[in-house]
Protein backbone atom coordinates (compact mmCIF):
# COMPACT_ATOMS: atom_id res chain seq x y z
CA UNK A 1 0.00 0.00 0.00
CA UNK A 2 1.08 3.57 -0.75
CA UNK A 3 0.38 6.99 0.72
CA UNK A 4 0.36 10.50 -0.73
CA UNK A 5 0.51 13.27 1.87
CA UNK A 6 -0.57 16.85 1.23
CA UNK A 7 2.43 18.63 2.72
CA UNK A 8 2.15 22.38 3.18
CA UNK A 9 5.05 22.65 5.59
CA UNK A 10 2.92 23.49 8.62
CA UNK A 11 2.31 21.65 11.90
CA UNK A 12 -0.71 19.64 10.75
CA UNK A 13 0.67 18.34 7.46
CA UNK A 14 4.05 17.60 9.06
CA UNK A 15 2.25 15.49 11.67
CA UNK A 16 0.41 13.64 8.91
CA UNK A 17 3.69 12.98 7.12
CA UNK A 18 5.22 11.58 10.29
CA UNK A 19 2.19 9.32 10.81
CA UNK A 20 2.22 8.08 7.22
CA UNK A 21 5.95 7.29 7.26
CA UNK A 22 5.57 5.49 10.57
CA UNK A 23 2.74 3.35 9.19
CA UNK A 24 3.83 2.64 5.60
CA UNK A 25 7.58 3.28 5.53
CA UNK A 26 9.33 6.14 3.76
CA UNK A 27 9.71 4.19 0.52
CA UNK A 28 5.91 4.01 0.19
CA UNK A 29 5.16 7.67 0.89
CA UNK A 30 5.08 10.62 -1.50
CA UNK A 31 4.70 14.21 -0.28
CA UNK A 32 2.76 16.65 -2.45
CA UNK A 33 3.32 20.39 -1.93
CA UNK A 34 1.08 22.84 -3.75
CA UNK A 35 1.72 26.47 -4.65
CA UNK A 36 -1.56 28.35 -4.94
CA UNK A 37 -0.37 31.95 -5.16
CA UNK A 38 0.15 32.45 -1.43
CA UNK A 39 1.83 35.65 -0.23
CA UNK A 40 5.06 33.87 0.70
CA UNK A 41 6.79 30.54 0.18
CA UNK A 42 8.07 29.98 3.72
CA UNK A 43 5.85 26.92 4.14
CA UNK A 44 6.92 25.53 0.76
CA UNK A 45 10.56 25.87 1.80
CA UNK A 46 9.72 24.02 5.01
CA UNK A 47 7.96 21.27 3.08
CA UNK A 48 11.22 20.62 1.23
CA UNK A 49 13.10 20.34 4.52
CA UNK A 50 10.48 18.00 5.96
CA UNK A 51 10.58 15.74 2.90
CA UNK A 52 14.38 15.63 3.15
CA UNK A 53 14.18 14.87 6.88
CA UNK A 54 11.86 11.91 6.29
CA UNK A 55 13.67 10.95 3.07
CA UNK A 56 10.47 10.74 1.03
CA UNK A 57 9.77 11.60 -2.58
CA UNK A 58 8.32 15.11 -2.95
CA UNK A 59 6.32 16.59 -5.82
CA UNK A 60 5.54 20.29 -6.20
CA UNK A 61 2.58 21.58 -8.22
CA UNK A 62 1.42 25.12 -9.02
CA UNK A 63 -2.32 25.79 -9.24
CA UNK A 64 -2.07 29.59 -8.85
CA UNK A 65 -4.11 30.52 -11.97
CA UNK A 66 -7.24 28.92 -10.53
CA UNK A 67 -7.42 31.59 -7.82
CA UNK A 68 -6.97 34.59 -10.10
CA UNK A 69 -10.52 35.73 -9.35
CA UNK A 70 -10.19 35.59 -5.57
CA UNK A 71 -9.19 38.45 -3.28
CA UNK A 72 -8.51 36.20 -0.28
CA UNK A 73 -6.03 37.88 2.05
CA UNK A 74 -3.69 34.87 1.86
CA UNK A 75 -3.03 35.42 -1.82
CA UNK A 76 -0.17 37.45 -3.23
CA UNK A 77 -2.51 39.25 -5.61
CA UNK A 78 -4.82 40.37 -2.79
CA UNK A 79 -5.06 43.92 -1.46
CA UNK A 80 -6.43 42.66 1.87
CA UNK A 81 -4.36 42.67 5.07
CA UNK A 82 -3.96 39.53 7.19
CA UNK A 83 -6.15 39.91 10.27
CA UNK A 84 -4.21 39.76 13.53
CA UNK A 85 -6.68 38.04 15.84
CA UNK A 86 -7.64 34.49 16.78
CA UNK A 87 -10.26 32.58 14.81
CA UNK A 88 -12.49 32.61 17.87
CA UNK A 89 -12.28 36.40 18.00
CA UNK A 90 -12.96 36.66 14.28
CA UNK A 91 -16.07 34.48 14.58
CA UNK A 92 -17.26 36.52 17.58
CA UNK A 93 -16.71 39.72 15.60
CA UNK A 94 -18.14 38.72 12.23
CA UNK A 95 -20.32 35.72 13.10
CA UNK A 96 -20.11 32.17 11.81
CA UNK A 97 -18.94 31.59 8.27
CA UNK A 98 -15.74 31.58 6.28
CA UNK A 99 -12.90 33.74 7.57
CA UNK A 100 -10.91 36.14 5.38
CA UNK A 101 -8.11 33.59 5.01
CA UNK A 102 -10.39 30.96 3.45
CA UNK A 103 -9.12 30.31 -0.09
CA UNK A 104 -12.15 29.26 -2.20
CA UNK A 105 -12.36 25.45 -2.20
CA UNK A 106 -8.57 25.24 -2.08
CA UNK A 107 -8.51 21.98 -0.17
CA UNK A 108 -10.93 20.34 -2.58
CA UNK A 109 -8.66 21.28 -5.47
CA UNK A 110 -5.59 20.04 -3.63
CA UNK A 111 -7.20 16.69 -2.87
CA UNK A 112 -8.33 16.31 -6.49
CA UNK A 113 -4.80 17.07 -7.63
CA UNK A 114 -3.42 14.54 -5.14
CA UNK A 115 -5.89 11.93 -6.40
CA UNK A 116 -4.82 12.33 -10.02
CA UNK A 117 -1.14 12.18 -9.10
CA UNK A 118 -1.64 9.15 -6.86
CA UNK A 119 -3.45 7.24 -9.62
CA UNK A 120 -0.66 8.13 -12.03
CA UNK A 121 2.18 7.19 -9.68
CA UNK A 122 0.57 4.04 -8.34
CA UNK A 123 -1.84 2.68 -10.97
CA UNK A 124 -3.98 -0.24 -9.80
CA UNK A 125 -2.60 0.05 -6.26
CA UNK A 126 -4.47 0.89 -3.07
CA UNK A 127 -3.35 4.38 -2.02
CA UNK A 128 -4.20 6.54 0.98
CA UNK A 129 -4.38 10.32 0.67
CA UNK A 130 -3.39 12.03 3.92
CA UNK A 131 -5.06 15.35 4.66
CA UNK A 132 -4.26 17.42 7.76
CA UNK A 133 -7.59 19.09 8.53
CA UNK A 134 -8.31 19.33 12.26
CA UNK A 135 -11.35 20.23 14.36
CA UNK A 136 -10.34 23.81 15.20
CA UNK A 137 -10.27 24.74 11.50
CA UNK A 138 -13.86 23.68 10.91
CA UNK A 139 -15.28 25.37 14.04
CA UNK A 140 -17.86 28.00 13.20
CA UNK A 141 -17.54 27.02 9.51
CA UNK A 142 -14.36 29.12 9.35
CA UNK A 143 -12.91 26.65 6.86
CA UNK A 144 -15.80 24.52 5.55
CA UNK A 145 -13.41 22.40 3.46
CA UNK A 146 -12.01 21.09 6.75
CA UNK A 147 -15.37 19.90 8.08
CA UNK A 148 -16.44 16.32 8.76
CA UNK A 149 -19.14 16.52 6.08
CA UNK A 150 -16.59 17.73 3.50
CA UNK A 151 -14.12 14.98 4.42
CA UNK A 152 -16.80 12.29 4.17
CA UNK A 153 -18.05 13.61 0.83
CA UNK A 154 -14.55 13.87 -0.63
CA UNK A 155 -13.67 10.39 0.59
CA UNK A 156 -16.74 9.00 -1.19
CA UNK A 157 -15.93 10.94 -4.37
CA UNK A 158 -12.26 9.93 -4.39
CA UNK A 159 -13.03 6.28 -3.66
CA UNK A 160 -15.77 5.91 -6.28
CA UNK A 161 -14.02 8.12 -8.83
CA UNK A 162 -10.82 6.08 -8.61
CA UNK A 163 -12.39 2.69 -9.08
CA UNK A 164 -12.18 2.02 -5.33
CA UNK A 165 -8.41 2.54 -5.24
CA UNK A 166 -8.10 5.77 -3.25
CA UNK A 167 -9.07 6.44 0.33
CA UNK A 168 -8.96 9.79 2.08
CA UNK A 169 -7.32 9.69 5.52
CA UNK A 170 -7.83 12.66 7.84
CA UNK A 171 -6.33 11.40 11.12
CA UNK A 172 -6.52 14.81 12.83
CA UNK A 173 -10.13 15.59 11.93
CA UNK A 174 -11.51 15.21 15.45
CA UNK A 175 -8.50 16.65 17.29
CA UNK A 176 -7.84 20.22 18.32
CA UNK A 177 -4.44 21.79 17.66
CA UNK A 178 -2.98 20.85 21.05
CA UNK A 179 -3.89 17.19 20.44
CA UNK A 180 -2.21 17.35 17.04
CA UNK A 181 0.98 18.70 18.61
CA UNK A 182 0.78 16.07 21.36
CA UNK A 183 0.71 13.29 18.76
CA UNK A 184 3.53 14.89 16.79
CA UNK A 185 5.74 15.23 19.84
CA UNK A 186 5.17 11.57 20.68
CA UNK A 187 6.27 10.37 17.24
CA UNK A 188 9.15 12.84 16.92
CA UNK A 189 7.86 15.23 14.26
CA UNK A 190 10.57 17.89 13.65
CA UNK A 191 8.43 20.94 14.37
CA UNK A 192 11.51 23.16 14.19
CA UNK A 193 11.34 22.63 10.42
CA UNK A 194 7.73 23.82 10.11
CA UNK A 195 6.13 27.21 9.45
CA UNK A 196 2.54 28.27 10.12
CA UNK A 197 2.50 32.09 10.10
CA UNK A 198 0.48 33.80 7.37
CA UNK A 199 3.10 36.54 7.19
CA UNK A 200 6.30 35.75 5.31
CA UNK A 201 8.78 37.57 7.50
CA UNK A 202 12.02 36.25 8.96
CA UNK A 203 10.24 35.37 12.21
CA UNK A 204 6.63 34.34 12.76
CA UNK A 205 4.40 37.28 13.71
CA UNK A 206 2.69 35.59 16.67
CA UNK A 207 -0.45 37.63 15.99
CA UNK A 208 -2.30 36.03 13.07
CA UNK A 209 -4.92 33.36 13.70
CA UNK A 210 -2.69 30.42 12.87
CA UNK A 211 0.22 31.72 14.99
CA UNK A 212 -2.11 32.20 17.96
CA UNK A 213 -3.48 28.65 17.63
CA UNK A 214 0.00 27.19 17.21
CA UNK A 215 1.48 28.95 20.23
CA UNK A 216 -1.45 27.91 22.40
CA UNK A 217 -1.11 24.29 21.26
CA UNK A 218 2.52 24.12 22.34
CA UNK A 219 1.76 25.86 25.64
CA UNK A 220 -0.94 23.31 26.43
CA UNK A 221 1.66 20.58 25.92
CA UNK A 222 4.09 22.40 28.23
CA UNK A 223 6.62 22.66 25.41
CA UNK A 224 8.11 25.78 23.87
CA UNK A 225 7.42 26.22 20.18
CA UNK A 226 10.81 25.58 18.51
CA UNK A 227 10.48 28.33 15.87
CA UNK A 228 11.28 32.02 16.43
CA UNK A 229 8.61 34.69 16.91
CA UNK A 230 8.68 38.45 16.77
CA UNK A 231 8.55 40.21 20.16
CA UNK A 232 9.36 36.92 21.96
CA UNK A 233 5.77 35.67 21.80
CA UNK A 234 6.87 32.20 22.94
Amino acid sequence: MKAVVLLSGGVDSATCLGMAVQRYGKENVTALSIIYGQKHIKEIECSKKLAEYYDVKRIEMDITPIFQFSNCSLLQRSDQEIEHSSYVEQIQKYGEGTVATYVPFRNGLMLSTAASIALSLYPNEKTFLYYGAHADDSAGRAYPDCSESFINAMNYALFSGSGDLLQLVAPLAFWNKSQVVKEGLEIGVPYHLTWSCYEGKEKACGKCGTCIDRLEAFRKNNVEDPIEYENNCN
